[in-house]
C-alpha cells in the first residue's frame, strides 16, 4: 500500500532550508516565466519553462516588488543565489510536486546571474527646485 503524500507545506517545513514565503513567491515566479514564455493568458498547468527561465522571471518579480530590497527580502528567506531557486523547484520535484523533462538538472538554475549585480537596484531621483 502506497504511503499518504505529504502536504507541500509539510515538505517545505520538514525540509526547513526556506520558508513557505520564499515558496510562494517562487509559484509567483514561475507563473510569470509561463507567462512570458508562452503568453498572457497561459495557464500554469503542463507548460515547461526553464531553470533559467525560472531565475530570470524571479529576478525581475523581486525587483518589481520590493526594489532596492529585493536582495534584502531574498536574503531573509536563505535565498543568496540562483541555485537556491533550483534548490526549491527539485525539491518539490523530488515530492511530485512538480515535474522535469529528461534533459533538466538542477544545475540549470547554478549562476545564471550574479545576486549583488542583478539585484542592485539604484532608482535616479530627480530633485526639483
Amino acid at each position: 500500500m502506497d504511503k499518504p503524500r505529504k502536504s507541500m507545506e509539510e515538505v517545505i517545513r520538514t525540509d526547513g532550508r526556506y520558508p513557505p514565503e520564499a515558496y510562494a513567491f517562487l509559484h509567483e515566479g514561475l507563473r510569470r516565466a509561463v507567462r512570458e514564455v508562452y503568453g498572457e493568458k497561459t495557464a500554469i498547468g503542463q507548460k515547461h519553462v526553464s531553470g533559467q527561465q525560472i531565475c530570470r522571471a524571479m529576478r525581475d518579480l523581486a525587483i518589481e516588488l520590493w526594489g532596492m530590497l529585493a536582495r534584502t527580502v531574498l536574503a531573509k528567506w536563505n535565498v543568496n543565489a540562483t541555485i537556491d531557486f533550483g534548490n526549491m523547484v527539485y525539491l518539490l520535484i523530488e515530492h511530485d510536486y512538480f515535474r522535469k523533462d529528461e534533459a533538466d538538472s538542477i544545475e540549470d538554475f547554478r549562476d545564471v546571474y550574479d545576486f549583488d549585480e542583478a539585484l542592485n537596484v539604484v532608482e535616479e531621483f530627480e530633485i526639483k527646485e
